[in-house]
């Protein structure tokens, strides 16, 4: 969930900013969406090796 919310405030900082010509505020929210979409990316691949992790763990146990 704080991945897709970085990455709303990012939308709104950099709406502010190009709104006020403020090239900082802009930028900062650019930032804050990529690392939105980090913080997503990193949370899947960590749903996908855990559940790798308990799928081997249970052959391993019915072997």
């Amino acid at each position: 969930m704080g991945g897709k919310m970085d990455q709303v405030k990012g939308r709104i900082k950099e709406a502010a900013g190009a709104l006020t010509d403020d090239e900082s505020l802009k930028r900062e929210g650019q930032m804050d969406q990529v690392v939105g979409k980090v913080k997503e990316t990193a949370a899947k691949v960590a749903a996908k090796v855990k559940k790798t992790v308990e799928s081997a763990a249970d052959a391993l146990k019915n072997a």
